[in-house]
């Protein structure tokens, strides 16, 4: 007995042909990320990421601000300071800024500065951002990425609480709620 011939199915034409690698490559390539940011989130970002060292005294932070003037960190000691390394194209940055501007109003009276480094971003929408957004805080252009290589940056943001003798006492690494401040704000903010 024989069985009967059949045809294979005709291939669609070579415009409309799909390429299932691809989405999966790119579906597989989202998990391994999102799996990373979680893990760095949920069980360990290291209690010290900048490497230099809770309890010690910070790198200086010099430059250029958004609005021409000269800076430098040193300028600063004897109140706290809050260091936030961000741009406009970070959406956690943005999310973030809000609380920042409130924050700056709220504890002005204990004199806390706030210091933004302008990290991987251009300058002009960094400007217009934080003029829109209420950012009444210098923010110093980083445009080799020395400050952030000198704090070891690894995302954005990341803020440092600095207290009055310029000594780091806490690293927020991602965006920053009103909890995580007030926590990291309560070690600075004494004496003065």
């Amino acid at each position: 007995m024989t069985e009967p011939h059949s045809t294979p199915a005709p291939l669609p034409p070579a415009g409309r042909r799909t390429r299932p690698i691809l989405p999966i490559a790119l579906l597989l390539l989202v998990a391994v990320a999102t799996t990373a940011v979680v893990l760095l989130v949920t069980r360990g970002v290291p209690s010290d990421p900048a490497g230099i060292g809770t309890g010690k005294t910070v790198p200086n932070v010099a430059g250029t601000t958004l609005t021409g003037k000269a800076f430098d960190l040193a300028a600063l000691r004897g109140k706290p300071v809050l260091i936030n390394f961000w741009g406009p194209g970070c959406i956690p940055c943005r999310e973030e800024f809000p609380l920042l501007a409130a924050k700056a109003a709220e504890h002005q009276a204990s004199g806390l500065v706030i210091v933004g480094v302008l990290t991987d971003d251009p300058v002009e929408p960094a400007r217009a951002f934080a003029a829109q957004y209420g950012g009444t805080w210098e923010t110093v252009i980083d445009p080799g990425g020395t400050i952030k290589a000198a704090y070891h940056v690894i995302a954005r943001p990341q803020t440092y609480f600095v207290d009055r003798d310029g000594v780091l006492r806490s690293i927020q690494p991602g965006q920053l709620t009103d909890a995580d401040f007030e926590r990291q704000f309560a070690k600075i903010a004494g004496g003065g």
